[in-house]
């Protein structure tokens, strides 16, 4: 089922040349570009519009910066009433009326318990600035040096962000088992699965000969994205709270992609009821602009003047459009919606899952959703699931393309199928996006039978 329109020849050479100057220019280490050749030029809410004049439903959504979708009225009114005030764009750490807006909104939305007692510190601009910054942090407070980090996680592309990101080799950080069900490391899955991952942390721990000294801090996701979209469950992020505070470790809850109403609720340690020491913010507190910022313990503030800055941690116009986009969405209750339209969604791909055994695994939190892609031919005998097919998944996301739905791919082989919707999704939105998503993986397994004999299969 195709859904875009034959696309007159100008405005397809416009979009071409675009693309080919690109790749002439740019790095080797374009990632987004190389498999969504599209040239946004306009956008709105879900959809985006390219140069050849094709119309897309973004469930992107800047990797997940865009809570309210592209340029939503409130955002371009905050921008536009800082821009028209006269106001200086660029203050260093300066406080601003502006700054304070975005501060008094931001701590509005956190933990009553945590933001009662909280600083919080003002990044580069960027995620894994903030991450380098939690970092540092706990480090300076505790004296201490090793850092507790998961399998699986991403916190970023700096130096000590990929050192805590899953696949790294830094001495000073210890990897845990993060637990999943569907590919559960212990080979059991469910709350048993995760007990065992939490005694494993806890004895290695205490174990004087397990060749882990008390480390600066434990940092997490509570939902890995890059991951997978592997939702951690709550009994174990209790249990995680329990043995840091036991221990005097800090822990630092990675909130960049899961904040601001994502998950269904505003900030994803809220469905545990865990309480961190640290929490690193990034992205849609920004309103689609550039922020970054770290919020803890106030006991933990031991940083001298100047012992962490950054040039551009003022950003003005993303302090304004961030606290437009925390306002709309804690007064319109979108954290709520995300719930529950993300149940429901998750509910329709679990009945397509049924359908097709190239689907292993759906799930997912609130408008955060992953679907696992594999090859039941491919499975060994005594295998517990088979293993993911990530050229199906390139096939998909190919597919989906083709019909104006654009997806990102994550997990260990790139073989899940990450959904990003923007909050303010409606149910004909999201119906839109699941047919297309099904009509799309109907296409790639046809797709993959007709190349191979025995083919990945649904």
């Amino acid at each position: 089922m195709a859904v875009t329109e034959p696309v007159p020849v100008a405005l397809h050479a416009a979009h071409e040349g675009i693309l080919r100057r690109q790749s002439l220019r740019e790095s080797a280490a374009r990632t987004y570009a190389r498999s969504l050749p599209i040239v946004p030029v306009r956008a709105r809410g879900l959809t985006i519009e390219g140069a050849d004049g094709r119309r897309y439903l973004d469930c992107l959504s800047g990797a997940g910066t865009l809570a309210l979708g592209h340029n939503h009225p409130v955002v371009l009114e905050a921008i536009r009433k800082v821009i028209d005030s006269g106001a200086p764009l660029h203050v260093l750490d300066l406080a601003t009326p502006v700054k304070d807006a975005f501060t008094t909104e931001l701590f509005a939305t956190l933990p009553r318990q945590f933001a009662d007692n909280a600083r919080i510190q003002f990044c580069g601009p960027a995620g894994t600035d903030a991450v380098e910054a939690a970092l540092k942090l706990v480090r300076t407070s505790t004296g201490r040096s090793g850092l507790l980090a998961f399998t699986g996680a991403y916190h970023g592309m700096t130096a000590g962000a990929l050192d805590v990101s899953g696949g790294a080799t830094d001495v000073r950080v210890t990897r845990l088992p993060f637990p999943q069900n569907y590919r559960c490391p212990f080979g059991i899955g469910g709350e048993r699965g995760a007990e065992l991952a939490a005694r494993w942390t806890e004895s290695l721990l205490d174990d004087p000969k397990g060749g882990v000294p008390t480390p600066a801090g434990m940092i997490l996701e509570p939902v890995q994205g890059e991951g997978g979209v592997i939702p951690a469950p709550d009994d174990w992020m209790r249990r995680m709270r329990e043995i840091t505070a036991a221990r005097s470790i800090p822990l630092i809850a990675d909130e960049v992609q899961t904040g601001v109403g994502r998950t269904g609720t505003f900030w994803a340690v809220e469905h545990s009821g865990v309480v961190p020491d640290v929490m690193v913010l990034s992205k849609a507190i920004g309103g689609s602009l550039p922020l970054a910022v770290i919020v803890y313990r106030s006991e933990l503030d031991a940083w001298q003047p100047g012992a962490h800055a950054g040039t551009f941690r003022g950003n003005q116009l993303a302090m304004a459009a961030g606290a437009a986009t925390l306002a709309f969405v804690r007064e319109n209750r979108l954290a709520d919606r995300a719930a529950t339209l993300g149940a429901r969604m998750l509910g329709r791909l679990q009945g397509l899952a049924a359908a097709h055994s190239c689907i292993g695994d759906v799930r997912g939190r609130g408008l955060m959703i992953g679907v696992e892609l594999v090859d039941p031919d491919a499975a060994a005998p005594d295998a517990l699931v088979p293993p993911t097919a990530p050229a199906l998944a390139a096939a998909v996301q190919q597919e989906c393309l083709n019909r104006g739905l654009i997806v990102e791919l994550g997990g260990r082989h790139s073989g899940v199928v990450r959904l990003l919707p923007p909050l303010t999704l409606t149910d004909e939105q999201a119906g839109a996006v699941l047919d297309r998503f099904a009509d799309a993986l109907a296409a790639a397994e046809r797709s993959m039978h007709h190349s191979t004999d025995s083919g990945q299969s649904c």
